[in-house]
């Protein structure tokens, strides 16, 4: 005979800490999925990292050229 299931812990918005809806995990609502989604595409949360090479001539501007 097998163990009974522990029942699942409560999970809560990543945003503002109200139970989270399944339907839109790891929020609660629309909303705080949303103003995530607006953090990210404003440069707001950023992930860390080893910064990149810049190769020789990088950074010019087109400024520069003469047409």
């Amino acid at each position: 005979m097998s163990e009974p299931r522990p029942e699942p812990k409560a999970r809560f918005c990543a945003l503002c800490s109200k139970p989270q809806e399944e339907k839109f995990r790891p929020f609660c609502s629309k909303r705080c999925a949303d103003l995530d989604l607006g953090k990210w595409l404003s440069g707001t949360y950023v992930l860390a990292g080893d910064e990149l090479p810049n190769p020789e001539g990088a950074g010019a501007g087109f400024d520069d050229e003469e047409s």
